[in-house]
């Protein structure tokens, strides 16, 4: 016997022993909808992606309740979705058609919205193939929420299999080709001397004269997916570096950290940074002997001299009628996050482009955290650092548990950007 139908029978019996004429049972009335609320209720946030993110790909129609109890989803009350949700721990309300009408009526009112989702895009997270799955947040988000992805890599970029996907991850791949300079730290470590064999190698493979001849283009492969339609996100080193790929295409960047050679003091002048996704006119680092790549990163947190302390970034508030792309990207039920570390942790005002648009900047500071911006027919999304639940990470530290985190509003930053691509075309207006 369930729990509900022992305790049903206990209170039936109860009515008798008193005397009293039990009700005629009436059956209740099957829910419609499930909300799935985003606010202190939720059970698991995390997890609350990957629910939705299933619903998509089972063929159902799912909608985004932008700035309603922080961001909640209507789904639909069908017995898969519901058990999904259980086993997940997403906590979610039954709702009958009028009270769903009800809400509408309430985000018609203001600064909210109902997005439809439609269609779970194809997601492809770009590591190297023997990457550790703690090495990037996105991959651990992705796996934590239940959501289905493909790797690739140079071979499978250059190799056109992006047309196959829909939504494009990058972390802290160097597409500079100076393997993130670790060698000023970790000249020796057999993990970095495999990372330099493989990419030579897949450069040799190829066919490249070297690593940086590579990977960019590799780079320009990536935008040319975002310019036909695509949607990239990328955290960390890959924010800085691939637009510094883009932007000196033609333009050797890369010092020579086997014999200490600097890049060419001229290259800054040599820039095209219209090429470039976000940025322009930075300075670049041209010493071998700094891991710094340039001035975009306002923290520099390779650079004693120039390291910024953490302190917490805020998310803007935008018009969910009218920009409703940044307002999905924004939801979170904290609208302040303390911040954390990265290669490049930050990217400096004064050096984004016109039409960036920074969805969270940490108040005073001169730096911005989180931008988004389009290219051509598709978007990209860029928010520094390397590990929303792990502001000092460090090659070689434990890998962060999600269970321990499901609240986390740094990884809800990284699930707005996969379910976003999801929204029914014609709602984006920005």
């Amino acid at each position: 016997m369930k729990r509900r139908d022992f305790l049903g029978a206990l209170a039936g019996t109860a009515a008798l022993a008193h005397g009293g004429v039990p009700a005629i049972a009436r059956p209740r009335r099957r829910a419609d909808w499930l909300l799935v609320p985003m606010d202190d209720a939720q059970g698991d946030h995390l997890k609350a992606y990957g629910v939705t993110f299933r619903v998509l790909e089972r063929g159902g129609k799912a909608e985004w309740f932008l700035n309603y109890r922080n961001g909640s989803f209507l789904l639909p009350a069908d017995a898969g979705t519901q058990r999904d949700a259980a086993v997940a721990g997403v906590v979610f309300e039954q709702m009958g058609e009028g009270q769903v009408a009800e809400i509408k009526a309430t985000l018609s009112q203001g600064n909210m919205d109902a997005v439809p989702l439609e269609k779970a895009p194809k997601v492809a997270v770009y590591a190297p193939p023997n990457a550790a799955p703690w090495d990037d947040a996105v991959t651990m988000a992705l796996q934590y929420a239940g959501i289905n992805f493909d790797k690739v890599w140079d071979a499978e970029v250059l190799g056109e299999r992006l047309k196959t996907y829909d939504w494009l991850h990058l972390h802290h791949e160097d597409f500079t080709g100076q393997y993130s300079k670790f060698y000023l730290t970790y000249a020796g470590a057999p993990w970095l001397q495999e990372m330099v064999d493989r990419n030579q190698r897949m450069a040799r493979q190829l066919g490249f004269a070297n690593v940086p001849a590579e990977k960019k283009a590799v780079a320009r492969t990536i935008a040319a997916f975002v310019e036909r339609g695509g949607f990239l996100f990328a955290m960390c080193t890959a924010t800085e570096t691939l637009d510094l790929a883009l932007a000196s295409d033609g333009v050797d960047i890369a010092a020579n950290f086997a014999d200490g050679t600097p890049m060419d003091p001229d290259a800054a002048k040599k820039m095209h940074w219209e090429r470039a996704l976000a940025f322009k006119d930075a300075r670049l680092e041209l010493s071998p002997s700094m891991a710094v790549y340039s001035e975009i990163d306002g923290h520099q947190v390779n650079s004693p001299d120039r390291r910024q302390p953490l302190g917490a970034f805020s998310l803007f508030n935008f018009s969910a009628k009218i920009d409703p792309v940044p307002t999905m990207l924004v939801q979170n039920h904290r609208q302040v996050i303390p911040d954390f570390y990265g290669l490049t942790t930050s990217f400096r005002k004064d050096s984004l482009k016109p039409g960036v648009t920074v969805l969270a900047d940490e108040p005073g500071a001169s730096w911005a955290k989180y931008i988004h911006g389009e290219r051509g027919q598709g978007t990209w999304t860029f928010l520094g650092g390397h590990d929303p639940e792990d502001p000092q990470h460090q090659v070689g530290d434990a890998p962060t548990d999600l269970s321990v985190h499901p609240h986390s509003p740094g990884y809800r930053l990284i699930l707005n950007n996969v379910l976003f691509p999801a929204a029914k075309k014609k709602e984006l207006k920005t």
